[in-house]
């Protein structure tokens, strides 16, 4: 008689997939107690009002919670979007859900935060603790790691996700670009910086030819919880306060420095993977003092004569 195919796992449930999310909250935007609380507490309520099937959600039942929120003052119906939002971001990129469906949700305020900013001088001392940590004879295999993955991080802009599970072989010493597959599955070109394809060659020699991935830990890739706890943990070492970086900062960073620098906010925006131009806008914004360099040098009246009083 022939052996039964093996049952498949059941789905988990709302309270474990929202502890799952918290906890990834609480690791990787170091999100506050209370702001943890406060999540739990309306996904909590958002569950109950759907009967347990909050993961599982679908538009109409979306609009449904919706329409409850219908009385409470805007500021409440924003934060509980934002966590649903946030919820099924997540569910989706987890694999958890195949599809996102927090557009359905109502968003009361279009305002959106500018993000966290890191100075030349702050990536500086980054990168001079991992040079300190390098100096040494024989430095550790974590330390050139560590290295890889800041270099990547701040010279390419990846996303945390895309870092953590790149192929081993995905970076050539001889190409100064890699093709990845980003969000919605769209491919685009990142580029490189001899640094980090210097800092990648000599962590890949520490890698197992067999392994899968560039970073890897166990039989998966680094987490991205992991990855957060190492930047986080060279931030403090840089005398940089923790809860001001994250892998996110980075490439906000790699994007801010380069338009500063004189960069195309279009070509940003393709090394970026945007597929809207105003979320380059607001990731790559610029000082004032920038702006206003940029007018009284480059602008075309420049060079011609100040007529005088």
């Amino acid at each position: 008689m022939a052996a039964s195919a093996p049952a498949a796992a059941a789905p988990l449930s709302d309270r474990a997939l929202i502890d799952r999310f918290l906890e990834m909250l609480a690791a990787e935007a170091g999100a506050a107690r209370n702001t943890l609380a406060a999540y739990r507490s309306d996904l909590s309520l958002a569950s109950q009002a759907l009967g347990g099937r909050l993961s599982v959600a679908d538009v109409a039942m979306l609009q449904t919670v919706a329409e409850e929120w219908r009385e409470l003052a805007r500021a409440t119906v924003a934060r509980k979007s934002a966590a649903l939002r946030r919820f099924y971001a997540f569910l989706h990129e987890q694999g958890h859900r195949a599809d996102d469906p927090g557009a359905a949700l109502p968003r009361p305020g279009t305002a959106r935060p500018l993000p966290k900013v890191l100075s030349h001088a702050d990536v500086d001392r980054l990168f001079a603790v991992i040079a300190e940590r390098l100096a040494v004879e024989g430095p550790l295999p974590s330390d050139l790691r560590l290295s890889a993955l800041i270099e990547l991080l701040y010279g390419s802009g990846l996303r945390a996700t895309e870092l953590v599970s790149l192929p081993r072989n995905a970076i050539a010493p001889d190409r100064p670009y890699l093709i990845l597959k980003g969000k919605g599955g769209k491919e685009r070109l990142v580029p490189l910086s001899d640094r980090a394809r210097a800092a990648v060659a000599v962590w890949r020699g520490h890698v197992a030819a067999d392994q899968a991935f560039l970073f890897p830990s166990g039989k998966r890739h680094l987490t991205r919880i992991r990855l957060y706890q190492l930047v986080r943990e060279i931030a403090g070492q840089a005398g940089i306060p923790p809860d001001r970086v994250s892998p996110h900062v980075l490439r906000h960073a790699f994007a801010t420095h380069l338009l500063a620098g004189g960069a195309d906010l279009r070509a940003l925006q393709t090394m970026l993977g945007h597929a809207d131009i105003a979320t380059t806008e607001i990731y790559t914004h610029v000082d004032a003092s920038r702006l206003v360099e940029l007018v009284t040098t480059r602008h075309p009246l420049v060079d011609l004569p100040v007529r005088q009083p």
